[in-house]
């Protein structure tokens, strides 16, 4: 069955939203099928959308992880861009001030310390406390709605990767997840289900993540972005690509013996053309996934942390950021303490395991 997004619908169907001024929180991921900008087919529909709200790497995707594009003119619609980004509070409450319905159209991948969640969740809080509506176009979860992976972010460690308690693969859709988090309403997705996988037509939802297969391993490898190993940023294959200049010929058949599912591992070689190592050569490996249904982000990048901290007890190094990706010290101190991460890692679930009653909106969960 064609999937449809919540874009597409309220496209067809002014009458989903209340009435009133539109500002749109959108980037270059709200799309529909033809590639319309989302904001071009809602005016062409004869919406009022009167204002467009950018987040990190902006509303053109032009800047790096920790930076936006500033506010502007966006050129497809005439009008006023404002930047969302890193803003909270009255300074965010501010930007609203000019609309009366705020849609939320922007493409997650599913991951918690993935930050388009928190711009819709630090809005969606904005809004309440403006009392206008906060509206939801629903997309696709690229890594599907059956499997949770990974710990609950816990209390003390909530930052911009992590605002709230949620699994690191938590299963659910933009739509669902603010549902869970607060008041919103969701224009729902047309013909999608829980098990299903992937995202047509595949728009890189950011710098970094240029396809599919990146989406797939960075509720793991985005891990890394906590130690001192390069995650392939400044590379073709970030975060399919793990290496640093201390590594060497032992680290691929270690993972290779490890019998991890779905994954295979080839040593290879690298030269980040910026963030950690830029220009300097780079030894690892990277992740080639061979299946998606038995591979688990999570507990492969685990066992790649063990393993690295066993080979390399002398270099390897891990970051403060790690105790945020995490969301909890327990990954730090566990690998400190030279013990064995997997065993970190909560009972497989799925996503009916954690929400509340009422936010599942998609049919397809295993019985």
């Amino acid at each position: 069955m064609v999937v449809r997004t919540g874009a597409q619908r309220l496209a067809d169907d002014p009458g989903l939203v209340p009435d009133g001024r539109l500002g749109l929180i959108t980037n270059f991921t709200g799309v529909l099928p033809d590639l319309t900008p989302t904001s071009v087919a809602l005016r062409a529909a004869g919406l009022p959308v009167t204002a467009l709200f950018g987040p990190e790497h902006g509303l053109r995707g032009t800047a790096q992880a920790g930076a936006s594009e500033g506010e502007g003119v966006d050129p497809d619609t005439g009008l006023p861009v404002f930047d969302t980004y890193r803003r909270q509070g009255r300074e965010l409450d501010d930007l609203f001030s000019g609309v009366d319905v705020l849609l939320f159209d922007i493409q997650d991948i599913g991951t918690r310390f993935y930050t388009y969640v928190w711009t819709m969740y630090d809005c969606q809080q904005a809004a309440a406390r403006l009392g206008k509506p906060f509206v939801v176009l629903d997309r696709p979860n690229p890594l599907g709605g059956v499997r949770v992976e990974g710990p609950v972010l816990q209390p003390g460690f909530e930052s911009f990767v992590g605002r709230a308690p949620i699994p690191l693969r938590h299963g659910l859709t933009a739509g669902e997840l603010a549902l869970q988090l607060g008041p919103a309403t969701v224009v729902e997705l047309e013909g999608w289900t829980r098990d299903a996988r992937g995202v047509e037509p595949w728009v890189p939802p950011s710098p970094n993540m240029p396809t599919p297969d990146t989406a797939l391993v960075y509720p793991g490898t985005g891990l890394f972005e906590g130690t001192n190993l390069s995650e392939g940023r400044g590379t073709t294959r970030p975060f399919e690509t793990i290496g640093a200049p201390y590594v060497d010929d032992r680290l691929a058949p270690a993972l290779r013996d490890c019998g991890l599912p779905g994954v295979m591992f080839r040593r290879t070689w690298f030269e980040p053309v910026f963030s950690k190592y830029a220009g300097q050569a780079v030894s690892g490996v990277q992740l080639h996934v061979v299946d998606r249904d038995a591979f688990e982000p999570v507990r492969t990048a685990l066992v790649m942390l063990r393993v690295l901290n066993e080979l390399y007890a002398d270099d390897f190094g891990l970051l403060p950021s790690l105790d945020k990706l995490w969301g909890s010290d327990s990954l730090r101190k566990t690998l400190e303490a030279g013990e064995d991460p997997v065993e970190l890692l909560p009972a497989a679930t799925t996503p009916a395991g954690w929400v509340r009653p009422g936010v599942l909106r998609y049919e397809g969960t295993p019985a």
